[in-house]
């Protein structure tokens, strides 16, 4: 799939509307809870993908994967980490307060790129990583002003999400660099495996009602399966930064659907850094835009 730096930024900005629905969804579970609900989303995620990468890249996808590839491995380690400590976060804290901590991102990746990949970043880019920072810092700490007891482990949980997801994006750039040309789309297939298999045992016994099987099966395709997928082909063509930048819009989408489907009313202050996270994006889309243009 071939992409024009402009068709990646949107097909980025749709990915995060679908990421984004996980948080109101979680809020409408009957009885599913903490790993069990970790295990469905993932379990319909390799269903999922079973179907779309056959019909996405030929029969053959399965017998042309790289298996003695590391970078294989290791992004597929990096997205299990993602999808189970997600969920996991959500079952402990309020929506808003796992996305401010998924924000970090952006700062993660900017970092292991430049002391692992030796990239130079615009100025752009980091003065949007800055005035995103900003708004983090700001949602952050009013927050934890709030006192809820499972804000820290939740948030610590979250936490290994922009962490995971750091190393993800630099991972791709550097298979990329290499000219290895390295097709990591089934990796989040491997990912959504490790992630099933791992939070089973936990998971049972099952509780989940067939209405929650029915919306975490929905999560599976539509939050994970389809927009992890169409990410990775993005990275191909963003830098990592970028995709992190982003990616953030998730927390923008995130909160505003938590609070319209889920009664899950944000504070002043996170719709003040929240506003300042997507000016961030804004504005570092707009100035690449108009220096490609000149």
């Amino acid at each position: 799939m071939k992409m024009t730096h402009a068709m990646a930024v949107w097909v980025m900005v749709g990915n995060a509307a679908l990421w984004s629905t996980a948080g109101v969804v979680t809020r409408h579970l009957e009885e599913a809870r903490s790993f069990e609900v970790t295990f469905w989303r993932s379990f319909f995620t390799v269903v999922s993908l079973l179907v779309i990468l056959p019909l996405w890249q030929g029969k053959g996808v399965f017998a042309r994967l790289p298996w003695r590839n590391r970078y294989f491995w290791l992004s597929g380690v990096c997205w299990s980490v993602m999808f189970t400590a997600f969920m996991v976060a959500l079952t402990l804290t309020a929506v808003a307060n796992v996305l401010i901590t998924l924000a970090v991102g952006p700062l993660l990746t900017a970092l292991i790129t430049w002391l692992f990949l030796g990239h130079r970043l615009p100025a752009r880019t980091w003065l949007a990583i800055a005035l995103a920072g900003l708004g983090i810092a700001w949602m952050y700490g009013n927050q934890l002003s709030l006192g809820d007891p499972n804000f820290l482990i939740g948030s610590l949980v979250a936490l290994c999400v922009p962490i995971a997801g750091a190393v993800q994006w630099t991972l791709v750039q550097k298979s990329q660099t290499e000219g290895q040309n390295l097709d990591l789309v089934p990796s989040v297939l491997l990912g959504a495996v490790f992630s099933s298999l791992m939070t089973l045992p936990l998971a049972i016994p099952f509780q989940a009602s067939a209405h929650d099987v029915a919306l975490l099966a929905g999560l599976g395709l539509f939050q994970l399966a389809i927009p992890c997928a169409l990410s990775v082909v993005c990275a191909r063509v963003l830098k990592a930064p970028e995709v992190s930048l982003l990616a953030l819009l998730e927390v923008v989408f995130g909160i505003a659907l938590a609070w319209w489907g889920a009664n899950e009313v944000p504070q002043s202050s996170v719709l003040l850094g929240g506003s300042l996270v997507l000016m961030a994006l804004v504005m570092n889309q707009w100035l690449g835009w108009r220096k490609n243009n000149d």
